[in-house]
């Protein structure tokens, strides 16, 4: 009996017996798992769509970060999970990885049910928004947003938005003029069983105000509180 339902995750990494470990560990709690052991076998075998991506950074032929990169350039992709899990735990290479768009990172050893609990927060707001915003439409000044069908237009000119900048985006221009603790952002927009790092939200707000351009200040920062979308006349 086929079973309905069940997650595909696609695990790269180049130790034989930590994908063995996971594989293994996830298996067990009723994933499917395709493996890779390097970059370019790992851009290879994203075809099904896997419904999880983690990502090891040391690897040869191409690097966990060249891989993230170059997943993100598919749009078909520009959503789906990825976690870096690595050694490298510095901020740096933490920050790399959420500015190339990871939804989160995980430094190496973790205990298998941590690793487990931090794979079911991501396929879990993957699949459903912690944003409750019943609209699923916002007009302000020369921005449209629409959660629909998950498109942002400027000045009618359409901009693409991972599925983490497009949620942000709309909860701060949902609340114009409102101002939005730093604690509060991270419940509503990445939910309270999601660990992040202080940067998180500044990584996310830095890449939206790239994208937005000229119209980048209606995003205002309030330094050591949080940010505020301003209000339009």
């Amino acid at each position: 009996m086929m079973k309905l339902n069940v997650k595909r995750i696609l695990l790269v990494d180049d130790e034989p017996d930590i994908l063995e470990f996971l594989t293994y560990n996830l298996k067990a709690r009723g994933y499917e798992v395709v493996t890779a052991v390097d970059g370019l076998e790992a851009l290879q075998n994203l075809i099904p769509k896997p419904d999880l991506i983690i990502l090891d950074i040391m690897m040869p032929n191409m690097d966990g970060y060249e891989v993230c990169a170059k997943i993100r350039e598919d749009d078909e992709f520009i959503d789906t999970p990825i976690i870096f899990l690595t050694a490298r735990s510095s901020e740096k290479d933490e920050i790399k990885a959420l500015e190339l768009g990871a939804a989160d990172f995980i430094a190496k050893p973790i205990s298998p049910n941590k690793f487990i609990a931090r794979v079911k927060s991501n396929l879990r707001e993957y699949e459903k928004s912690n944003i409750t915003d019943s609209r699923t439409s916002i007009e302000i000044g020369p921005l449209k947003i629409d959660r629909l069908r998950y498109v942002v237009q400027l000045n009618n000119k359409e901009i693409i938005f991972p599925r983490r900048e497009f949620e942000l985006l709309f909860y701060l221009a949902g609340n114009p003029g409102k101002v939005h603790r730093r604690e509060e952002i991270l419940k509503n927009v990445w939910g309270s069983d999601v660990y992040v790092i202080d940067r998180t939200i500044d990584v996310h707000i830095r890449k939206i105000r790239e994208k937005l351009g000229n119209e980048s200040d209606c995003i205002e920062t309030l330094k050591g509180v949080g940010y505020r979308f301003k209000e339009y006349v």
